[in-house]
């Protein structure tokens, strides 16, 4: 098995000082702007796409209603 692929750069600052935390295998922190977000791999393109397929949003049944405490 290969090692996790770690990213560049943070995708909020650019800033290049990130490291792996704790919580999860696809968390990174970044020192500089001190936040911390996920990298995970969503799937590939169909051949010849030039945009990923939308996730399908789940409809709410028709006469169902929210439980209250």
């Amino acid at each position: 098995m290969s090692e996790r692929a770690a990213p560049a750069y943070c995708p909020y600052c650019g800033d290049e000082d990130l490291r792996p935390e704790e919580g999860g295998h696809r968390r990174w922190s970044c020192r500089s702007c001190r936040r911390v977000f996920e990298v995970a791999f969503v799937g590939l393109l169909a051949f010849g796409a030039t945009e990923p397929v939308p996730t399908p949003v789940p409809v709410p049944t028709p006469g169902a209603t929210a439980q209250q405490d």
